[in-house]
């Protein structure tokens, strides 16, 4: 036998439009749409089915003697290489 408690709440707006919201998009009633939103954020986190997400690690094919540690010092160089090209340019053209 299940046991039906009636109570009033308070909603935020902002969490009263976002169950009207879900109430029109899956055509259910607001006391189904509210019961499933409280079931879902007081379910213990980890209870849920969801596989784990695995990384796949591939080999990045880099020659040898490239730290791919230092990736980003290298992106950093190549930028301000760019920047420095850039600015002669349009240093020259203003002469």
């Amino acid at each position: 036998m299940m046991h039906l408690v009636r109570t009033t709440v308070t909603l935020d707006p902002d969490v009263e439009r976002l169950l009207k919201d879900e109430v029109h998009r899956s055509r259910q009633s607001f006391k189904v749409v509210l019961n499933n939103a409280v079931r879902r954020g007081l379910r213990p986190s980890g209870s849920g089915k969801k596989k784990p997400f695995v990384v796949k690690a591939r080999p990045m094919g880099l020659r040898s003697g490239i730290d791919p540690a230092r990736l980003t010092e290298l992106a950093d160089e190549l930028e301000v290489d760019a920047f420095l090209k850039l600015t002669k340019r349009l240093e020259e053209k203003k002469r």
